[in-house]
């Protein structure tokens, strides 16, 4: 999987893609080697990046806590870093979040 890379520090890079104001929360597939994540927030005050880490916690089964947005805060293409959780169990979850589509 494209989107996703193991840092040297035992933490994960996911490459989103994001959508606010959609119709509902959920991933909605690949956007070029990023993967499409929809939101109901809206763009203001934060409440989408904070809609991309509760989606990406929930996804990966993580905490909201392990979750956090590394760079692109104001821009649709973000990079995610995930801490405590290895790159194959991540690599599953997101298969399962992408089969649903």
């Amino acid at each position: 999987m494209k989107c996703i890379a193991c840092l040297q520090n035992k933490s994960l890079a996911l490459h989103v893609y994001v959508q606010p104001r959609a119709s509902k929360n959920r991933v909605t597939g690949m956007h070029g080697s990023a993967i499409k994540i929809c939101v109901t927030a809206p763009p203001v005050a934060n409440k989408a990046n904070e809609a991309v880490i509760h989606l990406v916690a929930d996804i990966l089964g993580v905490p909201k806590s392990s979750v956090s947005i590394k760079s692109g805060r104001q821009s649709r293409t973000k990079k995610v870093l995930i801490n405590n959780l290895a790159l194959k169990e991540a690599q599953k979850a997101l298969s399962r979040a992408l089969s649903k589509t």
